[in-house]
């Protein structure tokens, strides 16, 4: 992410030079008078900021640690780029035209920066919203994957057809299995993550019998689980 932030800021850089290049090298005098009057620079001051702002906004997109991340902060970029595109607009016009009163062109300016302000912080909020929802849901549902993974590495190290066939059974069960656990599913969670450990001993230790008892008895806790889940989402 550091590495396309700095070809990102390259591009920026490039266009606020650009925006400087014209806005200093056309004449200096509109109907025989200086352009750089008050009005010039409180549109010249607010695009600046406008620019500014926006590299901030991209600053913070680009700082994600991961491509999901990144991608729930997009819309700050062209939330950003949006307000930049109005202050353009804005702020030229008091520009090009000097004789428009200086508070007009402070008040349009500051208006269309408080608009992109409030954008951009509602954009960040949402972001920010989204992304812990995205962590609470990782953590509610890790127990369920790895002892997803577990069952199948179990299940790949059979070494029987009937110890094979006992962890194909335990691993359907846990695959097809609600994921999401809470704390009401605690104490549950806490049975099967024993029972696996004792079927997993038994397959190890190639005990058919044990196995068959231990399978038996995860995959009704299983089936006990998934009704518990159900019986959560209904209420």
């Amino acid at each position: 992410m550091k590495k396309s932030f700095r070809i990102y800021s390259l591009i920026w850089a490039l266009c606020l030079a650009v925006f400087n290049v014209i806005v200093f090298v056309t004449p200096k005098e509109i109907g025989g008078a200086s352009k750089f009057t008050h009005s010039f620079w409180i549109g010249y001051i607010f695009i600046t900021v406008a620019f500014v702002g926006q590299l901030v906004c991209a600053f913070f997109a680009f700082k994600a640690n991961n491509l999901k991340k990144f991608f729930y902060r997009i819309p700050l970029i062209s939330l950003s780029y949006d307000g930049l595109g109005a202050m353009l607009i804005a702020g030229s016009i008091f520009m090009v035209i000097p004789v428009l009163p200086e508070w007009i062109g402070i008040i349009v300016c500051a208006i269309t920066l408080a608009f992109q302000t409030v954008a951009v912080l509602k954009a960040t909020a949402a972001a920010g919203v989204v992304s812990d929802i995205d962590e609470k849901i990782k953590a509610q549902t890790f127990f369920m994957k790895s002892l997803t993974v577990d069952a199948q590495a179990l299940m790949n190290a059979a070494k029987t057809d009937e110890l094979f066939e006992e962890a194909k059974k335990v691993y359907e069960a846990i695959r097809y299995s609600d994921s999401m656990t809470n704390d009401a599913l605690s104490a549950l969670d806490s049975q099967i993550e024993g029972q696996f450990k004792a079927f997993a001993d038994a397959v190890e230790a190639e005990d058919v019998d044990v196995a068959k008892a231990n399978a038996a008895s995860l995959i009704e806790l299983m089936k006990k689980r998934e009704q518990k889940c159900k019986l959560l989402k209904a209420n």
